[in-house]
């Protein structure tokens, strides 16, 4: 096949859509565009190993500890970096980078991913840190330091992350998040309440149920306004409340549902347009290991899997065929790393309208725990904390025996 295939956006899904489009066979030229500098590497470590790593902040030591080991197969692949994608037309298979470039194709991989949302509110912008790229976490490894004070918004898995790692570098560490406890959206208010708990014994503090109302300070951050009036102090401020799908550059094509993300079918294939497909988190699609609601997925095991399907359709698109009609029924999973706390979920807990404790004590949660997830009865989730490996592959053969009967 000599079709041209473009992969825009260069970090794990457009790695492992490259690799599988040579695994299903597409011999023709493909390439890969992205916007960061960097050759694509794995994100999960930046809140942790990365942004606690001893030694020198440079880029390229820093990215040694987290690039992904490039593999044969994509040696002939055209990688473009530090070169966004500013508009694309699908019809006619031409994509615009910045600087004004035309890059042509006949089958298009969406690839860009989610970039962390950001507040709008009143105040200084220096001083305000996020946390999705490698640049993003050498800005923020300069202000952990000893006794550093540090406001993180947000208490999802990234903000509890940092917030985690920020304590362990000697940093006097605060958490605020108004809809409820650590993580509440995922793991249920019983869980969530104990996590906190467990955090603010190891000395992180939790306001919950406020927002911020804007940030202090004239040139820089010295703290942020609480919604109710109250004032905290900071050195530094850490957004973590959420991502937004980078999808701007899609626009122009408004046969497109850009609404959240790419609406997809349940093959990968983007609804509206032929020989077009879309990995990883940017994609919104049916799991029909759930039901038939397209939802984005923003879980470290769904680049490759997204891929691997995604890589088949365009393929068989691209040669004239009937891609493979079988359900695409993948398992989310997620691991997080908080202190003396390893999380690891398999299924979608936060579609949950029952939770289960089945193992532990949520007064022990460094003991092990294990909750079950289950809507109108059925098991749509598993989270794990501390519990040992073999019991966590127990847990993952679990799921993927409800997968294969779908």
């Amino acid at each position: 096949m000599t079709a041209h295939i473009a992969v825009v956006g260069a970090s794990l899904a457009g790695l492992r859509a490259a690799e599988q489009l040579r695994i299903a066979g597409h011999s023709g030229p493909i390439t890969l565009l992205g916007e960061e500098p960097h050759l694509p590497y794995n994100r999960p470590p930046l809140s942790k190993e990365v942004l606690s790593a001893p030694g020198d902040s440079s880029p390229e030591r820093l990215h040694q500890m987290v690039s992904f080991r490039r593999r044969p197969i994509v040696d002939d692949v055209d990688f473009r970096l530090g070169l966004p994608v500013v508009e694309a037309d699908v019809r006619r298979g031409r994509l615009i980078v910045e600087g004004g470039a035309a890059v042509t194709f006949d089958g298009l991989v969406v690839a860009t991913g989610l970039r962390p949302r950001r507040l709008g509110l009143p105040g200084p912008k220096t001083g305000r840190y996020v946390l999705r790229t490698l640049d993003d976490c050498i800005a923020l490894r300069r202000v952990l330091r000893p006794g550093a004070r540090i406001v993180v918004v947000g208490a999802g898995f990234v903000g509890c992350e940092v917030a985690a790692t920020a304590l362990r570098q000697g940093c006097r560490v605060t958490v605020v998040e108004p809809s409820g406890s650590p993580m509440n959206r995922v793991l249920g208010p019983s869980l969530a309440q104990a996590v906190q708990r467990h955090h603010e014994a190891s000395g992180i503090a939790f306001v919950i149920g406020r927002a911020i109302a804007g940030y202090l300070g004239a040139a820089t951050v010295t703290g942020v306004e609480l919604d109710d009036g109250r004032t905290i102090a900071a050195d530094a401020v850490v957004e973590a409340v959420g991502s937004v799908p980078n999808v701007e550059w899609l626009r122009p094509n408004l046969e497109l549902d850009l609404s959240d993300g790419v609406l997809c079918d349940n093959l990968l294939s983007v609804v509206g347009e032929d020989r077009v497909v879309a990995v990883g988190d940017v994609a919104r699609f049916p799991n029909p290991l759930f039901d038939d609601v397209p939802r984005r997925v923003e879980h470290w095991s769904i680049p490759t899997d997204t891929a691997k399907r995604a890589a088949v359709t365009l393929t068989a698109q691209l040669a004239g065929g009937e891609p493979n009609q079988a359900p695409f029924v993948p398992i989310p999973s997620f691991w997080s790393d908080q202190l003396d706390l390893r999380f690891q979920s398999f299924g979608s807990p936060a579609l949950a309208d029952e939770v289960r404790l089945d193992e532990g004590d949520l007064d022990r949660l460094q003991a092990g725990v294990l909750a079950t997830y289950h809507r109108r009865s059925l098991h749509v989730g598993t989270v794990a904390i501390n519990l040992p490996p073999a019991r966590q592959r127990e847990l993952r053969e679990a799921f993927t025996a409800l997968a294969a009967a779908v």
